[in-house]
Protein backbone atom coordinates (compact mmCIF):
# COMPACT_ATOMS: atom_id res chain seq x y z
CA UNK A 1 0.00 0.00 0.00
CA UNK A 2 1.18 3.35 -0.72
CA UNK A 3 2.65 6.01 1.91
CA UNK A 4 -0.48 7.70 3.78
CA UNK A 5 -1.18 9.70 6.45
CA UNK A 6 -4.30 10.03 8.16
CA UNK A 7 -6.38 13.72 9.05
CA UNK A 8 -9.20 13.19 11.44
CA UNK A 9 -11.62 15.92 11.55
CA UNK A 10 -12.74 16.39 15.04
CA UNK A 11 -13.20 20.40 15.94
CA UNK A 12 -17.43 20.68 15.61
CA UNK A 13 -19.15 21.24 18.11
CA UNK A 14 -21.99 18.86 16.77
CA UNK A 15 -25.67 21.35 17.59
CA UNK A 16 -27.67 19.20 16.47
CA UNK A 17 -26.99 16.23 18.91
CA UNK A 18 -28.11 18.68 21.85
CA UNK A 19 -25.64 17.47 24.17
CA UNK A 20 -23.14 18.79 26.98
CA UNK A 21 -21.08 15.73 25.37
CA UNK A 22 -18.85 16.73 22.20
CA UNK A 23 -20.50 14.51 19.15
CA UNK A 24 -17.40 12.42 18.31
CA UNK A 25 -17.67 11.15 21.86
CA UNK A 26 -21.16 10.12 21.85
CA UNK A 27 -20.94 6.21 22.13
CA UNK A 28 -21.73 3.71 20.03
CA UNK A 29 -21.13 -0.04 20.37
CA UNK A 30 -18.52 0.46 23.71
CA UNK A 31 -16.53 3.19 22.54
CA UNK A 32 -16.83 6.68 21.56
CA UNK A 33 -17.59 7.35 17.50
CA UNK A 34 -14.25 9.41 17.42
CA UNK A 35 -12.62 5.95 18.54
CA UNK A 36 -13.49 3.60 16.08
CA UNK A 37 -12.58 6.25 13.54
CA UNK A 38 -8.97 6.00 14.99
CA UNK A 39 -9.26 2.37 15.15
CA UNK A 40 -9.83 2.52 11.08
CA UNK A 41 -6.68 4.93 10.47
CA UNK A 42 -4.66 2.80 12.26
CA UNK A 43 -5.40 -0.62 10.28
CA UNK A 44 -4.26 1.44 7.20
CA UNK A 45 -0.46 1.83 9.31
CA UNK A 46 -0.30 4.94 8.20
CA UNK A 47 3.15 7.17 8.36
CA UNK A 48 1.18 9.42 11.61
CA UNK A 49 -2.65 10.45 12.16
CA UNK A 50 -3.35 13.70 13.33
CA UNK A 51 -6.82 14.86 15.03
CA UNK A 52 -8.13 18.19 14.51
CA UNK A 53 -9.94 19.45 17.60
CA UNK A 54 -11.02 22.85 18.93
CA UNK A 55 -14.64 22.28 20.90
CA UNK A 56 -13.92 21.03 24.50
CA UNK A 57 -10.58 20.99 23.37
CA UNK A 58 -8.40 19.35 26.39
CA UNK A 59 -11.70 16.78 26.73
CA UNK A 60 -11.35 15.65 22.89
CA UNK A 61 -7.55 15.57 23.38
CA UNK A 62 -7.74 13.77 25.95
CA UNK A 63 -10.25 11.35 24.47
CA UNK A 64 -8.24 10.45 21.34
CA UNK A 65 -5.24 9.67 23.15
CA UNK A 66 -6.79 7.75 25.41
CA UNK A 67 -7.64 5.47 22.63
CA UNK A 68 -4.79 6.34 20.31
CA UNK A 69 -2.18 7.77 22.30
CA UNK A 70 0.59 7.94 19.07
CA UNK A 71 -1.98 10.42 17.18
CA UNK A 72 -0.99 13.92 17.19
CA UNK A 73 -2.94 16.88 18.25
CA UNK A 74 -3.86 19.48 15.90
CA UNK A 75 -5.63 22.95 17.31
CA UNK A 76 -8.17 24.52 14.73
CA UNK A 77 -7.90 28.69 14.99
CA UNK A 78 -10.98 31.22 14.66
CA UNK A 79 -11.54 30.48 10.90
CA UNK A 80 -14.42 27.83 10.10
CA UNK A 81 -14.37 25.22 8.08
CA UNK A 82 -13.37 21.70 7.11
CA UNK A 83 -10.66 23.16 4.69
CA UNK A 84 -9.06 25.26 7.32
CA UNK A 85 -9.18 22.23 9.51
CA UNK A 86 -7.66 20.23 7.03
CA UNK A 87 -4.79 23.00 6.84
CA UNK A 88 -3.68 23.03 10.64
CA UNK A 89 -3.79 19.12 9.94
CA UNK A 90 -0.99 18.93 7.89
CA UNK A 91 1.14 21.92 9.42
CA UNK A 92 1.03 18.85 11.92
CA UNK A 93 3.00 16.53 9.24
CA UNK A 94 5.13 19.31 7.57
CA UNK A 95 7.30 17.37 6.18
CA UNK A 96 4.94 14.24 4.59
CA UNK A 97 4.99 13.94 1.07
CA UNK A 98 2.42 10.86 0.22
CA UNK A 99 -0.76 10.19 0.45
CA UNK A 100 -3.23 12.89 3.09
CA UNK A 101 -6.60 10.50 3.74
CA UNK A 102 -8.90 12.41 5.57
CA UNK A 103 -11.80 11.29 7.54
CA UNK A 104 -14.32 12.68 9.98
CA UNK A 105 -14.62 12.05 13.66
CA UNK A 106 -18.47 11.29 13.46
CA UNK A 107 -18.78 8.45 10.78
CA UNK A 108 -17.65 5.66 12.30
CA UNK A 109 -18.98 2.65 10.12
CA UNK A 110 -16.19 3.54 7.38
CA UNK A 111 -13.80 0.01 7.23
CA UNK A 112 -9.81 -0.51 6.52
CA UNK A 113 -10.66 -2.44 3.45
CA UNK A 114 -13.21 0.71 1.95
CA UNK A 115 -9.92 3.03 2.40
CA UNK A 116 -7.49 1.13 1.13
CA UNK A 117 -9.62 0.24 -2.09
CA UNK A 118 -9.65 4.19 -2.29
CA UNK A 119 -6.17 4.88 -1.72
CA UNK A 120 -5.44 2.01 -4.25
CA UNK A 121 -7.56 3.57 -6.49
CA UNK A 122 -5.95 7.11 -5.82
CA UNK A 123 -2.58 6.04 -6.33
CA UNK A 124 -3.43 3.68 -10.16
CA UNK A 125 -5.60 6.64 -11.76
CA UNK A 126 -2.91 9.11 -10.67
CA UNK A 127 -5.68 11.43 -8.88
CA UNK A 128 -5.23 14.50 -7.12
CA UNK A 129 -7.74 13.84 -5.09
CA UNK A 130 -10.28 10.92 -4.90
CA UNK A 131 -13.56 11.34 -2.47
CA UNK A 132 -16.03 8.69 -1.64
CA UNK A 133 -19.88 9.20 -2.51
CA UNK A 134 -22.79 7.17 -2.09
CA UNK A 135 -25.95 7.41 -3.58
CA UNK A 136 -29.11 7.77 -1.22
CA UNK A 137 -32.65 7.81 -1.41
CA UNK A 138 -32.85 10.77 0.71
CA UNK A 139 -29.59 12.99 0.12
CA UNK A 140 -30.88 16.16 2.43
CA UNK A 141 -28.54 17.97 3.99
CA UNK A 142 -25.40 16.44 2.15
CA UNK A 143 -23.47 18.20 -0.44
CA UNK A 144 -23.87 16.49 -3.95
CA UNK A 145 -21.53 14.68 -6.71
CA UNK A 146 -21.94 17.13 -9.71
CA UNK A 147 -21.18 15.12 -13.04
CA UNK A 148 -20.89 15.92 -16.96
CA UNK A 149 -22.95 13.91 -19.32
CA UNK A 150 -20.24 11.73 -19.60
CA UNK A 151 -20.02 10.90 -16.16
CA UNK A 152 -17.16 12.34 -14.95
CA UNK A 153 -16.60 14.55 -11.85
CA UNK A 154 -16.88 17.94 -12.25
CA UNK A 155 -17.64 19.67 -8.53
CA UNK A 156 -19.18 19.45 -4.77
CA UNK A 157 -21.88 21.47 -4.05
CA UNK A 158 -23.04 21.91 -0.93
CA UNK A 159 -26.82 21.96 -0.03
CA UNK A 160 -27.11 25.44 1.04
CA UNK A 161 -25.35 26.45 -2.27
CA UNK A 162 -27.10 24.22 -4.56
CA UNK A 163 -29.94 25.11 -7.11
CA UNK A 164 -32.74 22.91 -7.64
CA UNK A 165 -31.74 21.16 -10.05
CA UNK A 166 -28.69 19.89 -8.30
CA UNK A 167 -30.63 19.29 -5.15
CA UNK A 168 -32.47 16.66 -7.29
CA UNK A 169 -28.95 14.62 -7.32
CA UNK A 170 -28.77 11.30 -5.15
CA UNK A 171 -25.12 11.22 -5.20
CA UNK A 172 -23.28 12.60 -2.04
CA UNK A 173 -20.15 13.54 -1.11
CA UNK A 174 -19.45 11.14 1.77
CA UNK A 175 -16.67 13.08 3.66
CA UNK A 176 -14.12 10.94 2.86
CA UNK A 177 -10.86 11.76 0.76
CA UNK A 178 -7.61 10.66 -0.32
CA UNK A 179 -5.22 14.15 -2.11
CA UNK A 180 -1.76 13.97 -2.92
CA UNK A 181 -0.13 15.77 0.01
CA UNK A 182 1.67 18.53 -2.14
CA UNK A 183 -1.33 19.33 -4.31
CA UNK A 184 -3.41 19.57 -1.60
CA UNK A 185 -1.34 22.52 0.47
CA UNK A 186 -1.38 24.53 -2.51
CA UNK A 187 -5.06 24.05 -2.96
CA UNK A 188 -5.91 25.02 0.38
CA UNK A 189 -4.25 28.07 -0.45
CA UNK A 190 -6.18 29.04 -3.12
CA UNK A 191 -9.74 28.56 -0.98
CA UNK A 192 -11.69 31.14 0.39
CA UNK A 193 -14.87 31.74 1.99
CA UNK A 194 -17.59 32.97 -0.40
CA UNK A 195 -20.37 30.87 0.67
CA UNK A 196 -23.56 30.13 2.45
CA UNK A 197 -22.00 30.04 5.54
CA UNK A 198 -18.44 31.79 4.85
CA UNK A 199 -16.62 28.72 6.05
CA UNK A 200 -13.64 27.33 4.20
CA UNK A 201 -15.00 24.52 2.13
CA UNK A 202 -12.48 21.49 1.92
CA UNK A 203 -14.73 20.75 -0.86
CA UNK A 204 -13.51 23.75 -2.91
CA UNK A 205 -9.95 22.14 -2.96
CA UNK A 206 -11.75 20.19 -5.76
CA UNK A 207 -12.18 23.70 -7.78
CA UNK A 208 -8.42 24.77 -7.32
CA UNK A 209 -6.98 21.52 -8.03
CA UNK A 210 -9.19 21.14 -11.29
CA UNK A 211 -7.89 25.07 -12.09
CA UNK A 212 -4.22 23.49 -12.20
CA UNK A 213 -5.35 20.19 -14.46
CA UNK A 214 -5.40 18.11 -11.18
CA UNK A 215 -7.14 14.98 -11.65
CA UNK A 216 -10.25 14.17 -9.29
CA UNK A 217 -12.40 11.29 -9.22
CA UNK A 218 -15.39 10.39 -6.88
CA UNK A 219 -15.83 6.74 -5.77
CA UNK A 220 -19.47 5.39 -5.11
CA UNK A 221 -19.21 3.05 -1.66
CA UNK A 222 -20.65 -0.53 -2.40
CA UNK A 223 -21.94 0.28 0.87
CA UNK A 224 -23.58 3.42 1.98
CA UNK A 225 -23.47 2.98 5.67
CA UNK A 226 -19.69 3.53 5.31
CA UNK A 227 -20.61 6.97 5.02
CA UNK A 228 -22.99 7.04 7.28
CA UNK A 229 -22.34 10.18 9.41
CA UNK A 230 -23.88 11.55 13.24
CA UNK A 231 -25.46 14.37 13.41
CA UNK A 232 -28.16 13.64 15.56
CA UNK A 233 -29.82 11.21 17.96
CA UNK A 234 -31.57 9.62 15.52
CA UNK A 235 -28.52 8.92 13.28
CA UNK A 236 -27.01 7.67 16.19
CA UNK A 237 -29.28 5.03 17.21
CA UNK A 238 -29.64 3.94 13.51
CA UNK A 239 -25.85 3.53 13.34
CA UNK A 240 -26.43 1.46 16.35
CA UNK A 241 -28.59 -0.69 15.17
CA UNK A 242 -26.63 -1.48 11.69
CA UNK A 243 -23.38 -2.18 13.52
CA UNK A 244 -25.04 -4.18 15.79
CA UNK A 245 -26.78 -6.42 13.22
CA UNK A 246 -23.15 -6.85 11.48
CA UNK A 247 -21.38 -7.93 15.11
CA UNK A 248 -24.29 -10.56 15.51
CA UNK A 249 -24.06 -11.98 12.34
CA UNK A 250 -19.96 -12.49 12.52
CA UNK A 251 -20.73 -13.81 16.01
CA UNK A 252 -23.08 -16.35 14.28
CA UNK A 253 -20.74 -17.03 11.49
CA UNK A 254 -18.11 -18.01 13.85
CA UNK A 255 -20.10 -20.41 15.75
CA UNK A 256 -21.99 -18.30 18.48
CA UNK A 257 -25.59 -19.57 18.52
CA UNK A 258 -27.79 -15.39 19.37
CA UNK A 259 -31.37 -16.55 20.04
CA UNK A 260 -33.04 -13.41 19.13
CA UNK A 261 -30.85 -10.69 18.00
CA UNK A 262 -33.16 -8.24 18.02
CA UNK A 263 -32.97 -8.27 21.64
CA UNK A 264 -28.97 -8.80 21.70
CA UNK A 265 -27.02 -5.89 21.82
CA UNK A 266 -22.87 -6.82 21.63
CA UNK A 267 -19.97 -4.67 22.20
CA UNK A 268 -17.16 -4.18 19.40
CA UNK A 269 -14.61 -5.43 22.14
CA UNK A 270 -16.70 -8.81 23.46
CA UNK A 271 -15.03 -11.82 22.88
CA UNK A 272 -17.26 -14.80 22.29
CA UNK A 273 -15.65 -18.26 21.70
CA UNK A 274 -17.36 -21.05 19.52
CA UNK A 275 -20.73 -22.96 20.99
CA UNK A 276 -21.75 -19.75 23.55
CA UNK A 277 -25.53 -19.27 23.55
CA UNK A 278 -26.74 -15.77 24.04
CA UNK A 279 -30.22 -15.86 24.46
CA UNK A 280 -32.90 -13.44 24.40
CA UNK A 281 -32.40 -10.05 26.39
CA UNK A 282 -28.98 -9.88 26.77
CA UNK A 283 -26.27 -6.98 26.27
CA UNK A 284 -22.68 -7.66 26.55
CA UNK A 285 -20.30 -4.86 27.29
CA UNK A 286 -16.84 -3.60 27.44
CA UNK A 287 -14.57 -6.42 26.95
CA UNK A 288 -16.57 -9.21 28.47
CA UNK A 289 -15.07 -12.62 26.81
CA UNK A 290 -17.49 -15.53 27.19
CA UNK A 291 -15.70 -19.41 26.63
CA UNK A 292 -16.43 -22.22 25.06
CA UNK A 293 -20.08 -23.64 25.97
CA UNK A 294 -21.38 -20.94 28.20
CA UNK A 295 -25.42 -19.73 28.26
CA UNK A 296 -25.64 -16.02 28.83
CA UNK A 297 -28.97 -14.69 29.47
CA UNK A 298 -31.88 -13.87 29.40
CA UNK A 299 -32.00 -10.77 30.34
CA UNK A 300 -28.48 -10.30 31.22
CA UNK A 301 -26.20 -7.43 31.80
CA UNK A 302 -22.44 -8.10 31.55
CA UNK A 303 -19.69 -5.27 31.56
CA UNK A 304 -15.83 -6.02 31.31
CA UNK A 305 -17.06 -9.52 33.17
CA UNK A 306 -15.28 -13.25 32.18
CA UNK A 307 -17.92 -15.97 31.72
CA UNK A 308 -15.96 -19.45 31.73
CA UNK A 309 -16.31 -22.30 29.93
CA UNK A 310 -19.65 -24.44 30.29
CA UNK A 311 -21.51 -21.74 32.72
CA UNK A 312 -24.69 -21.00 32.89
CA UNK A 313 -25.52 -16.71 33.56
CA UNK A 314 -29.11 -16.04 33.89
CA UNK A 315 -30.60 -13.08 34.95
CA UNK A 316 -27.63 -11.55 35.82
CA UNK A 317 -26.24 -8.13 36.28
CA UNK A 318 -22.23 -8.29 36.62
CA UNK A 319 -19.31 -5.86 36.13
CA UNK A 320 -15.74 -6.25 36.39
CA UNK A 321 -16.28 -9.93 37.38
CA UNK A 322 -14.87 -13.33 36.75
CA UNK A 323 -17.46 -16.42 36.50
CA UNK A 324 -15.46 -19.53 36.27
CA UNK A 325 -15.89 -22.64 34.20
CA UNK A 326 -19.30 -24.65 34.89
CA UNK A 327 -20.19 -22.10 37.50
CA UNK A 328 -23.96 -20.98 37.98
CA UNK A 329 -25.20 -17.29 38.43
CA UNK A 330 -28.69 -15.99 38.53
CA UNK A 331 -31.11 -15.94 38.59
CA UNK A 332 -31.21 -12.09 39.73
CA UNK A 333 -27.81 -12.16 40.78
CA UNK A 334 -25.79 -8.63 41.10
CA UNK A 335 -22.03 -9.05 40.77
CA UNK A 336 -20.66 -5.95 41.52
CA UNK A 337 -16.80 -5.14 40.91
CA UNK A 338 -14.14 -7.62 41.93
CA UNK A 339 -16.51 -10.32 42.39
CA UNK A 340 -14.75 -13.68 41.78
CA UNK A 341 -16.97 -17.04 41.23
CA UNK A 342 -14.63 -20.12 41.56
CA UNK A 343 -14.90 -23.36 38.54
CA UNK A 344 -18.58 -25.22 39.56
CA UNK A 345 -19.19 -22.35 42.18
CA UNK A 346 -22.80 -20.89 42.61
CA UNK A 347 -24.28 -17.47 43.15
CA UNK A 348 -28.22 -18.02 42.95
CA UNK A 349 -31.31 -15.85 43.47
CA UNK A 350 -31.60 -12.34 44.88
CA UNK A 351 -27.73 -12.78 46.09
CA UNK A 352 -25.68 -9.55 45.58
CA UNK A 353 -21.41 -9.90 45.62
CA UNK A 354 -18.80 -7.03 45.53
CA UNK A 355 -14.95 -7.42 45.95
CA UNK A 356 -15.90 -11.08 46.88
CA UNK A 357 -13.78 -14.33 45.98
CA UNK A 358 -16.03 -17.12 46.17
CA UNK A 359 -13.63 -20.74 45.71
CA UNK A 360 -14.07 -23.50 43.53
CA UNK A 361 -17.48 -25.55 44.51
CA UNK A 362 -18.68 -22.98 46.59
CA UNK A 363 -21.91 -21.89 46.71
CA UNK A 364 -23.95 -18.94 47.60
CA UNK A 365 -27.86 -20.16 46.65
CA UNK A 366 -30.06 -17.28 47.90
CA UNK A 367 -31.23 -13.78 49.64
CA UNK A 368 -27.71 -12.61 50.58
CA UNK A 369 -25.18 -9.98 50.47
CA UNK A 370 -21.40 -11.19 50.29
CA UNK A 371 -19.38 -8.09 50.52
CA UNK A 372 -15.53 -8.05 50.77
CA UNK A 373 -15.59 -11.51 51.66
CA UNK A 374 -13.38 -14.65 50.64
CA UNK A 375 -14.79 -18.13 50.50
CA UNK A 376 -12.53 -21.14 50.43
CA UNK A 377 -13.32 -24.12 47.98
CA UNK A 378 -16.54 -26.05 48.97
CA UNK A 379 -18.56 -24.52 51.49
CA UNK A 380 -22.08 -23.48 51.56
CA UNK A 381 -23.56 -20.23 52.52
CA UNK A 382 -26.77 -20.42 53.72
CA UNK A 383 -29.92 -17.78 52.53
CA UNK A 384 -30.40 -14.85 54.09
CA UNK A 385 -26.75 -14.35 54.96
CA UNK A 386 -25.56 -10.75 55.50
CA UNK A 387 -21.58 -9.94 55.78
CA UNK A 388 -21.75 -6.26 57.36
CA UNK A 389 -18.78 -5.31 55.78
CA UNK A 390 -19.09 -1.35 56.65
CA UNK A 391 -19.28 0.55 60.06
CA UNK A 392 -20.10 3.56 58.48
CA UNK A 393 -16.34 4.68 58.78
CA UNK A 394 -14.37 1.66 56.71
CA UNK A 395 -14.77 -1.71 55.26
CA UNK A 396 -13.64 -4.88 56.78
CA UNK A 397 -13.04 -8.14 55.49
CA UNK A 398 -15.20 -11.41 56.15
CA UNK A 399 -13.08 -14.62 55.66
CA UNK A 400 -14.75 -17.96 55.38
CA UNK A 401 -13.53 -20.84 55.24
CA UNK A 402 -13.39 -24.47 52.84
CA UNK A 403 -15.94 -26.93 53.42
CA UNK A 404 -17.48 -24.45 56.15
CA UNK A 405 -21.63 -24.75 56.22
CA UNK A 406 -23.52 -21.51 57.40
CA UNK A 407 -26.78 -21.69 58.67
CA UNK A 408 -30.11 -19.53 57.21
CA UNK A 409 -30.53 -15.72 58.26
CA UNK A 410 -26.49 -15.36 59.34
CA UNK A 411 -24.91 -12.20 60.33
CA UNK A 412 -21.08 -12.21 59.95
CA UNK A 413 -19.78 -8.63 61.38
CA UNK A 414 -16.54 -8.08 59.95
CA UNK A 415 -13.86 -8.37 60.72
CA UNK A 416 -14.23 -12.42 61.39
CA UNK A 417 -13.37 -14.83 60.30
CA UNK A 418 -14.92 -18.39 60.23
CA UNK A 419 -12.30 -21.46 59.90
CA UNK A 420 -12.34 -24.49 57.47
CA UNK A 421 -14.73 -26.95 58.24
CA UNK A 422 -17.24 -24.93 60.40
CA UNK A 423 -20.72 -24.83 60.93
CA UNK A 424 -23.37 -21.92 62.15
CA UNK A 425 -26.30 -22.37 63.82
CA UNK A 426 -29.16 -20.80 61.90
CA UNK A 427 -30.03 -17.16 63.36
CA UNK A 428 -26.43 -16.70 64.26
CA UNK A 429 -24.65 -13.26 64.48
CA UNK A 430 -20.99 -14.00 64.44
CA UNK A 431 -18.71 -11.32 65.65
CA UNK A 432 -15.83 -13.76 66.70
CA UNK A 433 -13.21 -16.19 65.16
CA UNK A 434 -14.94 -19.04 64.79
CA UNK A 435 -12.22 -21.61 65.11
CA UNK A 436 -12.28 -24.41 62.31
CA UNK A 437 -14.55 -27.38 62.53
CA UNK A 438 -16.15 -25.58 65.30
CA UNK A 439 -20.07 -24.78 65.86
CA UNK A 440 -21.03 -21.20 66.19
CA UNK A 441 -24.30 -20.58 67.46
CA UNK A 442 -26.02 -17.03 69.00
CA UNK A 443 -29.45 -17.90 69.72
CA UNK A 444 -31.14 -17.84 72.57
CA UNK A 445 -32.64 -20.95 74.47
CA UNK A 446 -36.94 -21.08 73.07
CA UNK A 447 -39.34 -20.13 75.76
CA UNK A 448 -43.23 -20.80 75.28
CA UNK A 449 -45.52 -19.16 77.53
CA UNK A 450 -48.80 -21.35 77.39
CA UNK A 451 -51.99 -19.58 77.15
CA UNK A 452 -50.39 -15.74 76.08
CA UNK A 453 -52.75 -15.21 73.18
CA UNK A 454 -55.73 -15.90 75.31
CA UNK A 455 -54.86 -13.74 78.25
CA UNK A 456 -53.31 -10.75 75.73
CA UNK A 457 -55.57 -11.24 72.52
CA UNK A 458 -58.87 -11.95 73.56
CA UNK A 459 -61.55 -12.30 71.29
CA UNK A 460 -58.82 -12.40 68.50
CA UNK A 461 -59.68 -15.34 65.86
CA UNK A 462 -56.11 -16.59 67.32
CA UNK A 463 -57.47 -17.12 70.24
CA UNK A 464 -60.48 -18.56 68.87
CA UNK A 465 -58.71 -21.36 66.92
CA UNK A 466 -56.63 -21.89 69.96
CA UNK A 467 -59.26 -22.27 71.96
CA UNK A 468 -60.85 -24.75 69.52
CA UNK A 469 -57.69 -26.44 69.64
CA UNK A 470 -57.66 -27.07 72.90
CA UNK A 471 -61.35 -28.83 72.94
CA UNK A 472 -59.91 -31.44 70.18
CA UNK A 473 -56.54 -32.04 71.96
CA UNK A 474 -56.93 -35.93 73.26
CA UNK A 475 -56.97 -35.94 76.94
CA UNK A 476 -53.04 -37.19 78.26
Amino acid sequence: MPQVAVIVLAAGAGTRMKSRTPKPLHPLAGKPLIAHVLHTAGELHPEAIVAVVRHERDRMAEAVLEFAPHVRIADQDDVPGTGRAVEQGLDAIADFEGHVVVLSGDVPLIDADTLRSLVDRHEREGNQMTLLSAHLGDPTGLGRIVRDEAGAFVRIVEQKDASDAERAIDEVNGGIYVFDAAALRTALRAIGRDNAQGEMYLTDAALAMQSTGGRIQAVPASDSWAIWGINDRVQLAAAAHELNDRIIRRWQMAGVTITDPASTWIDVDVTLAEDVTILPGTQLHGATAIATGATVGPDTTLVDTEVGEDAVVKRTDATLSVIGARASVGPFAYLRPNSVVGDDGKVGTFVETKNTQIGAGSKVPHLSYIGDTVVGEGSNIGAGTITANYDGQAKHRTTVGSHVRTGSHNVFVAPVTIGDGAYTGAGTVVRKDVEPGALAISVAPQRSMAGWVATNRPGTKAADAAAAADTQAPEA
